[in-house]
């Protein structure tokens, strides 16, 4: 069992950063590949960045490539994202997750994830 706890998230001006942060309890988080998720009003689930439990393989979801970055601290049982460049698309609430599946790797559908934190609202104002 892996339990999540989301933070960071708040209101920030567009072209503004933010840092989340997700504590996850147990032993088992390095073995867990770590994934970042969004959700807005009426949309579905967005994938944001994954990263392995190595922390050697890093993806993105395409809205985010180049100005996210997800990193992760297995010492401190801690997964980070950070957000730069924030746009008002950016508006969303923000999940973290964790796949105690993946030997290797990354996944992006939500479907591959076994835990999920209850997320953090974040709010870019134009």
């Amino acid at each position: 069992q892996v339990q999540l706890v989301e933070s960071g998230g708040g209101l920030v001006q567009a072209g503004g950063s933010l840092r989340l942060s997700c504590a996850a309890s147990g032993r088992t988080f390095a073995n867990s590949a770590m994934g970042w998720f969004r959700q807005a009003p009426g949309k579905e689930r967005e994938f944001v960045a994954g990263i392995s439990r190595s922390g050697r393989t890093i993806d993105y979801g395409d809205s985010v490539k180049g100005r996210f970055t997800i990193s992760r601290d297995n010492a401190k049982n801690t997964v980070y994202l950070q957000m730069n460049s924030l746009k008002p698309e950016d508006t969303a609430v923000y999940y973290c997750a964790a796949s105690q599946r993946l030997y290797s790797g990354t996944v992006r559908g939500p479907g591959g994830y076994d835990y999920w934190g209850q997320g953090t609202q974040v709010t870019v104002s134009s």
